[in-house]
């Protein structure tokens, strides 16, 4: 080798796919950045790649982590739990492998709903929370998950992803964009693309099986409603798509009547995925929110005096009171 070449070391701060075995399964995670730790958390059907579009420059001043939720992206896809409790709980491992003490959470759609979950069980963990067009604040979610989480899921679902079907479903879809019941070109572009993936046999099943613990016929079994109470004092931001139909926008509302105290942001042209339509509003918001609030402090005793004396917050009009008495 010449003298005059240098071999380039990698970055240790750069964001990087890295992998770590957990309970003898594979889990993938993008990490990079030092400081303050962010754990960003995806959604049903897709990976830590959702948020490629803002890790980068947020690991500037922060330390980032975004894994591929087991049954996910590039981690294994075992027959397991893949309940928010459970995803709750390989958050905490993950953490823990990391010597990682306390996160600010950032959860998108289903990650909304583990992101609650992880600051319910583990609230010595969680110094704020960001809900991103999170799941769990009403029954309505759009109706091609209502009719995936039906008993017929397994006959349909392998013939409907398989190449020709895909490229049909593109093809009409590009045709009759209302068909999807998604009216924004990028959650229709995003959620062809993920449905793509469910081909493989295992990522089916667990997308199937992550689908039925929170989905069922008639719309979403998990609340948040029922026990936000008990996030007073964790400082909490809001960010819905006002064009967002897969959870849809009237949702934020609710959310943000049940969590005390939170900040709501609605990017109004987005859909499903603010974070993929305006990358560079989303990371202003959310900097903003976590120079401008100071990390929760846990305090069993407080904590324990909640629990007693707490009740939860009275539906806002229009949500179904059943949707207050199903939290896992």
């Amino acid at each position: 080798m010449p003298e005059s070449a240098h071999v380039l070391e990698p970055d240790p701060l750069a964001v990087t796919l890295r992998f770590r075995e957990i309970h003898g399964y594979r889990r993938a995670f993008r990490m990079g950045g030092s400081g303050p730790a962010l754990l960003f958390i995806h959604g049903i059907s897709d990976s830590s790649e959702t948020w490629r579009h803002v890790l980068p420059e947020l690991s500037r001043r922060y330390t980032v982590i975004a894994p591929d939720l087991l049954g996910h992206g590039d981690s294994d896809k075992p027959r397991a739990d893949y309940s928010a409790a459970a995803y709750a709980c390989g958050m905490r491992d993950l953490l823990a492998v990391l010597d990682v003490e306390q996160v600010t959470v950032v959860g998108h759609s289903l990650g909304g709903g583990v992101a609650m979950q992880f600051a319910y069980q583990f609230p010595e963990r969680c110094e704020r929370l960001v809900l991103v067009s999170g799941g769990g604040a009403g029954r309505e979610v759009h109706p091609m998950l209502r009719f995936a989480a039906g008993p017929w899921a397994e006959a349909v679902l392998p013939l409907a992803t398989s190449t020709p079907a895909h490229a049909v479903a593109r093809t009409v879809l590009s045709l009759f964009p209302g068909l999807a019941g998604i009216d924004h070109p990028g959650d229709l572009d995003y959620v062809l693309e993920r449905y793509r993936l469910l081909r493989e046999r295992r990522a089916r099943t667990a997308f199937l099986r992550t689908l039925r613990a929170v989905v069922d016929q008639r719309g979403q079994v998990v609340t948040m409603l029922d026990r936000s109470y008990l996030a007073v004092g964790v400082p909490t931001l809001l960010m819905w798509g006002g064009r967002d139909q897969i959870v849809p926008a009237e949702q934020a509302t609710a959310a943000h009547a049940a969590l005390p105290g939170s900040e709501l942001e609605v990017f109004e042209d987005s859909g499903h995925f603010p974070h993929h339509d305006d990358p560079a509003r989303f990371i202003d918001v959310l900097g903003a929110f976590l120079a401008t609030t100071a990390p929760a402090t846990h305090d069993p005793s407080t904590w324990r005096e909640i629990l007693r004396e707490g009740k939860p917050v009275t539906p806002p009009s229009g949500v179904d009171p059943d949707d207050v008495s199903s939290g896992s």
